[in-house]
């Protein structure tokens, strides 16, 4: 492949500026790594103070090695490394890894000289990663420009996961861990600094990769969204799963980071939707980035959600039940007539799913294979878990049960299936050669085949929609503040359904409103100095009599006189009373690195006490939006609950995509908008109330 990254990650030469004929010392370490790790490149230490550095012939300075080299390893102390990245740009080295810390993570003075780096970087051409990173590396090419112990800590041969990590500790952990839970990768790559390469860049260069299959990432924060979001974009469409550790989700955590590596930290919430929104496994532990990454490095995905749990264990068939809708798959049970015929076979058996083949299996383990192959055979399961314990691993069992899962295998090659089992690690790859993955947890087992499908799911539907286009005419977002009924008429201009109403300035006016719209009214002080109305009781419902409406406005601008007696004063709104409905929350807030990202949540209590709501980046269409809708955990409200009937949910989601496109085209306009509350009805839906705070206005 051709890439920007290749002369770094794939390099046919390397010079080492502060090479050390110490193999333990930090210059030294990459030398001793490639010459027992078989590259097959040419190496040139670079360091004035020797002729020979661990065998190889050693240069005084980098202007003494040959033209054309494609990666430099920095490794000498920070006052000397803005210089040595200024002589590798004057002899055309094409890229450079900076190990030297005492930049932005440090200093101002730093932070200069990480600009001058970034500049240097830009004008030449050359691709720098670091400063402050732990280095990379290329197993199968023996490529090692890191001061890690990595080649130390190799126990696998080259694998299908390429890892990428801002935090160089971290990534060396992250690595050796996975080679003892029996995770191959091959390429690794920690940024550091990032004052040119990001970990989006990394990820970009392994979606394009043919030989990464599966991507790990850690990030702190991210500082190009635009080049992040055609990264995983980039790997939805390769179908490869990106498995992302992001850290900072607490203010204490975010403070933290930034003080680390100098990134921009972004709302959390807005890094969980940039990751539903591209189908990117989020996990929250080191065991859980690990143990999705070795599931999905055999690349087997379930087609849906239903899921057969078999198992030696009752107990733990019910903990695998639990777990399994814990992780929304379907435990659905099996037909009646395949349970009689598993009846026959083990008459004491609990065959609904899950299938409990009892302790009988251990005096006779053909008839778990039976057991397996008819649940196979006469059912249409996406994937299957099979709980043997340390059966497996049994002197009595162990051949056995080896050839019985050989002759499913042979039968049934595409099938889906884990392995919880118990077993030392020789036994446990004769499983993974017949491509069943095995962990000891029968529950983590369920999460890790609850991964696969979400990777099948998103990799089965491919692209999203396209976001609809604003209407002819649509209003722009406004400069200054403005009142509740400006906002709605902007909104109702890009296509979002707003209560009938009108503004009025006497109270004759409101009478006359209230006629025309021919029911009962709310009203309230229209006002762009008062964005909290109810605060001040500022509105006033049900109103159905001219007595009432008339009253009504001289009450409201009564309250705002004394409230806010500063405050510029439009009238009153008369608006329709809104039908029973569903109450739901639609919103935009403006991320600084992300841009406006649309949240969603049900009214009432869900969203003020229980936080029960979702977000994503815009703009998106509306299959994205109805994701967005399926994800909250009130999300039943909307299918009609005690009789009530059921919610337009089409026109939910419609809402939803319109204001999201609204929020894109309006990016450097608009701080926050709030719709709350949305109604959504058994036809169509409403905004009953709306505010738009315009950039630099924020209260």
């Amino acid at each position: 492949m051709t890439h920007p990254l290749e002369p770094m990650l794939r390099p046919q030469s390397v010079a080492i500026i502060g090479a050390s004929n110490t193999p333990s010392r930090i210059g030294g370490r990459p030398i001793h790594a490639m010459k027992s790790g078989g590259y097959k490149g040419r190496i040139y230490p670079v360091n004035p103070n020797y002729e020979e550095i661990q065998g190889l012939p050693a240069f005084a300075s980098i202007q003494d090695v040959p033209k054309g080299i494609d990666c430099a390893i920095i490794a000498v102390p920070a006052k000397l490394a803005v210089q040595a990245m200024h002589d590798c740009a004057d002899r055309g080295v094409k890229s450079a890894v900076m190990f030297t810390s005492g930049f932005a993570e440090q200093s101002e003075e730093g932070a200069r000289a990480q600009r001058e780096i970034a500049g240097l970087a830009r004008e030449s051409g050359m691709r720098v990663i670091g400063p402050n990173c732990l280095g990379v590396f290329n197993i199968s090419a023996g490529w090692y420009g890191t001061f890690s112990n990595a080649y130390g800590t190799l126990q696998l041969p080259p694998g299908p996961i390429g890892i990428v990590s801002q935090s160089g500790a971290y990534g060396g952990h992250v690595f050796t861990v996975s080679q003892q839970r029996g995770v191959g990768s091959n390429y690794w790559v920690t940024t550091g600094n990032e004052c040119d390469v990001d970990v989006a860049e990394v990820i970009g260069y392994y979606a394009q990769n043919p030989e990464v299959k599966v991507i790990l990432a850690y990030a702190e924060g991210m500082k190009n969204a635009d080049r992040i979001c055609e990264a995983l974009e980039m790997a939805r469409e390769a179908q490869k799963p990106v498995i992302f550790m992001k850290v900072g989700k607490t203010a204490a955590g975010a403070a933290a980071a930034a003080s680390h590596t100098a990134s921009l930290a972004g709302a959390d919430a807005v890094y969980d939707a940039l990751f539903k929104q591209y189908g990117v496994y989020r996990a929250e532990t080191t065991e859980e980035f690990i143990d999705i990454a070795y599931a999905c490095q055999f690349g087997k995905y379930p087609k849906g959600r239903k899921i057969n749990l078999q198992t030696i264990s009752g107990g733990v068939g019910v903990q695998m039940a639990d777990a399994s809708v814990k992780y929304g798959l379907e435990v659905t049970p099996l037909p009646m007539e395949t349970q009689k015929k598993l009846k026959e076979i083990i008459p004491f058996a609990g065959v609904g799913n899950p299938v409990d083949f009892t302790a009988q299996a251990l005096n006779d383990p053909a008839l778990m294979q039976a057991n397996v192959e008819l649940t196979i055979e006469e059912t249409d399961f996406d994937s299957h878990i099979v709980y043997l314990a340390s059966v497996v691993s049994s002197p009595f069992t162990r051949d056995a049960c080896i050839g019985i899962f050989e002759n499913i295998r042979k039968k049934f090659p595409d099938e889906v299936m884990l392995m919880s089992i118990i077993a030392p690690k020789e036994l446990v790859a004769i499983y993974e050669k017949m491509n069943l993955p095995c962990f000891e947890d029968p529950s983590l087992t369920v999460r890790a085949m609850a991964a696969l499908t979400r990777f099948g799911e998103v990799f089965a539907r491919g692209r999203p929609d396209a976001p609809p286009t604003l209407p002819k005419g649509a209003l722009p977002a406004p400069e200054a503040p403005v009142a509740e009924h400006e906002a709605k008429e902007i909104l109702a201009s890009a296509g979002i359904p707003v209560t009938r109403e009108r503004l009025v300035r006497s109270a004759a006016e409101a009478v006359q409103a209230w006629r025309d719209i021919g029911g009962a009214v709310v009203m309230k002080i229209a006002s762009p100095d008062i964005l909290h109305k109810t605060e001040i009781g500022g509105v006033l419902l049900k109103l159905n009599t001219e007595a009432d409406v008339a009253d009504g406005y001289a009450t409201l601008i009564a309250r705002a006189k004394q409230a806010k007696p500063d405050a510029r004063i439009d009238g009153v709104i008369v608006a329709e009373m809104v039908p029973n409905g569903v109450e739901t929350v639609m919103g935009v807030v403006c991320d600084p690195v992300f841009g406006p990202a649309v949240m969603f949540g049900l009214g009432g209590v869900f969203v003020e006490v229980l936080k029960d709501v979702t977000f994503r980046l815009a703009p998106f269409g509306v299959d994205e939006a109805r994701r967005m809708i399926d994800e909250i955990q009130g999300r039943a409200m909307l299918d009609g609950v005690r009789g009530a009937p059921p919610s337009d949910v089409n026109a939910l989601a419609e809402a939803l995509s319109r204001l999201s496109v609204f929020a894109a085209e309006n990016a450097d306009r608009v701080e926050t908008i709030d719709v709350n509350p949305f109604i959504v009805l058994p036809e169509g839906a409403v905004a009953v109330d709306a505010l738009i705070v315009p950039k630099g206005n924020k209260k």
